[in-house]
C-alpha cells in the first residue's frame, strides 16, 4: 500500500506538465507575434517623431511677453525681426496680448502678429557667417570662399540695391571683399558686406 501512495502522486504531479505545456506554446507565439507588431509599429511611430524634432530644430519657443524690439519671431512661418511690440492690459477673464510688428528678414515684408503674452511663441535660429567674395557670374550667382578652402556658389546677390551697388562697385575696382551670410529656418541670404582693402 505505501508503494501505491507514493507512485499515484508522482504520476498525477509528473502527468499535469505534460498536459498543461501543449496548450500555452500556440498562445505564447501568438502573443510574441502581437508583441512584435506592437513592436514594429511603436519604432515606426518614433521614426516619425524623429523627423518631426528634425524640423522643429530650426525654431526655438520663448514666452511671447519676454520677446523684445530688435528680436527675432515667427510669423506666418516666416523669420521675421520684431521693430516694435506693444503689450495690451490684463482684461478681467483674459490675458495681456502682445502685438508684434516685424519684418521678415530675407524679402522685407511687414507682417504682425497678436500673442498672448503668456503663450510661447516659435523663435528662430538666426546666424551669420562670414566668407570672402571670389566672383560674380553673369547670372546674378556669387561664389565665396569659406573657411576650410572650398567654394559655395548656391548664393544670388542680395536684392537690396544699396548694398547689391555696393558689391559690384567694390568688385569692380577689385577689392577684396568679404559678405555676410545671414541664415535662417533653411534660408540664405547675404545681408552685409566688409570692405577689407585691396586685393
Amino acid at each position: 500500500m505505501p508503494c501505491l501512495r507514493s507512485r499515484t502522486p508522482y504520476h498525477l504531479s509528473s502527468s499535469l506538465p505534460l498536459s498543461f505545456i501543449p496548450p500555452s506554446s500556440p498562445s505564447r507565439s501568438i502573443q510574441s507575434r502581437g508583441l512584435a507588431k506592437v513592436a514594429m509599429s511603436d519604432s515606426e511611430e518614433h521614426h516619425f517623431e524623429s523627423k518631426a524634432d528634425a524640423g522643429a530644430s530650426k525654431t526655438y519657443p520663448q514666452q511671447a511677453g519676454t520677446i523684445r524690439k530688435n528680436g527675432y519671431v515667427v510669423i506666418k512661418n516666416r523669420p521675421c525681426k520684431v521693430v516694435e511690440v506693444s503689450t495690451s492690459k490684463t482684461g478681467k477673464h483674459g490675458h495681456a496680448k502682445c502685438h508684434f510688428v516685424a519684418i521678415d528678414i530675407f524679402n522685407g515684408k511687414k507682417l504682425e502678429d497678436i500673442v498672448p503674452s503668456s503663450h510661447n511663441c516659435d523663435v528662430p535660429h538666426v546666424n551669420r557667417t562670414e566668407y570672402q567674395l571670389i566672383d560674380i557670374s553673369e547670372d546674378g550667382f556669387v561664389s565665396l570662399l569659406t573657411e576650410n578652402g572650398n567654394t559655395k556658389d548656391d548664393l544670388k546677390l542680395p536684392t537690396d540695391d544699396s548694398l547689391l551697388g555696393q558689391i559690384k562697385a567694390g568688385f569692380a575696382e577689385g577689392k577684396d571683399l568679404v559678405v555676410t551670410v545671414m541664415s535662417a529656418m533653411g534660408e540664405e541670404q547675404i545681408c552685409a558686406l566688409k570692405d577689407v582693402g585691396p586685393k
